[in-house]
């Protein structure tokens, strides 16, 4: 409540993981909440993603429970393998998040859309609104529309992702940072003996990858990757053949899980993201998500930071006397960890696609010998969640 009595209201662009994760995390902490989409419908999103340890002990100190465990699979092993699927390594994720106190799943975008749409209940969310501008207005902020219409509120928040006209406004043309590679993910019903349940892997080859999860319900999300031009992999025109023949000899779980895939039903983007950029609003307006640190794949964080995120927003806004000093505050929180995710996905990423051949020995060498200690204490840094005060620096409790 403002001094006046009345609800704050926070206006979010985008209706993705990190939009409709702030829109419950704010409802949580008594601000109305509006959600703004420029898609004409919320349909079912494709691919899948990683709710790591951290991202559920973050909901928890608002009381959140996605019942994850109802509904998706959980992650205890992730087995680094070569392409042919002998095994480099595997990581053991199950100690770390009993002794953290949350496991980890792996879901596809569409339940975890689902699940996040149920808690928001009846959270107006907006479709078909492209968010075209934004002025600050008396205390608050006015956004603008492509249809003409506008809307009004006491903070705005631009989860509207990678192409984010909030931050567009915020921070004028920027070009992304294209790494040279192109992915393909698909979620296909798929059975395999060597795709067991929990089953996670991720196999290496040289300027190329690939990776399998069992999800449950009888799906699998893959995804794969290879080294082409920048150019080429904005604009991939291919077909299924050529990415049977970029797999040609590798592991049999991986050639049959491309073979029971329908080519429409494979999405192709080029891997891509932006450098740090450490200013992420000003006055009534701050970004979240990909919209404030799009970071790349390979250390499966993405959606668990654009979560963090929304936890740290709510926290700071809750009970807040001046919502523009919180976001100031908010953003200050994310920085150093988001910070540290976008540059160490950047790194892995350049050091996984690699095609030098010392460099892939050198690769192997070090994932198959490095002490477990050191493995262990680096995950385990990613996988915590260490509660951030609100603005006069309480602690927060996580709930069981």
């Amino acid at each position: 409540m403002n001094a006046a009595g009345r609800k704050r209201k926070a206006v979010v662009i985008g209706a993705g993981i990190g939009g409709l994760t702030a829109a419950a995390t704010l409802r949580s902490t008594d601000w109305e909440v509006e959600v703004h989409e420029r898609a004409k419908e919320l349909r079912p999103a494709g691919g899948a993603l990683s709710v790591m340890t951290n991202a559920v002990l973050a909901l928890r100190t608002l009381g959140i429970d996605l019942k994850l465990a109802d509904h998706a699979e959980i992650l205890e092993e992730l087995h680094f393998l070569t392409h042919r699927g002998k095994r480099i390594r595997t990581l053991r994720f199950k100690e770390i998040c009993d002794r953290l106190g949350a496991p980890s799943f792996g879901v596809s975008r569409t339940l975890l859309q689902q699940l996040l749409l149920k808690e928001i209940d009846d959270c107006p969310v907006r479709l078909d609104a492209r968010a075209t501008g934004f002025e600050p207005d008396g205390g608050g902020v006015r956004v603008r529309f492509a249809d003409g219409s506008e809307t009004h509120g006491d903070v705005l928040i631009g989860a509207d992702g990678f192409h984010s006209a909030v931050r567009r406004q915020l921070a004028g043309p920027e070009q992304p940072r294209e790494t040279g590679y192109i992915c393909w993910v698909a979620t296909p019903q798929f059975t395999h003996p060597r795709v067991p349940k929990q089953y996670g892997g991720h196999y290496w080859g040289r300027g190329k990858r690939f990776g399998i999860a069992n999800i449950g319900g009888g799906e699998i999300y893959w995804w794969g990757t290879k080294n082409m031009p920048p150019e080429r992999a904005r604009d991939w025109q291919g077909d299924k053949d050529e990415i049977l023949r970029t797999y040609a000899g590798w592991a049999p779980e991986v050639v049959a899980a491309i073979e029971a895939t329908p080519f429409e039903a494979i999405t192709a983007f080029p891997a891509r993201d932006r450098p740090f950029r450490s200013e992420w609003g000003k006055g009534p307006v701050t970004l979240l998500g990909d919209a404030a640190h799009p970071m790349m794949t390979s250390l499966g964080q993405g959606a668990c930071m654009a979560i963090e995120d929304a936890v740290v927003l709510a926290h700071h806004l809750k009970d807040a006397d001046d919502p523009q000093r919180a976001l100031r505050a908010y953003e200050a929180a994310r920085r150093p960890r988001t910070r540290k995710i976008v540059e160490g996905a950047h790194a892995l990423s350049a050091l996984e696609q690699t095609e030098q051949p010392l460099r892939v020995l050198g690769r192997d060498l070090f994932f198959r010998f490095a002490p477990a200690s050191v493995v262990d204490k680096q995950n385990a840094e990613y996988l915590d969640f260490h509660a951030v005060g609100s603005p006069d620096d309480r602690t927060l409790e996580t709930q069981p």
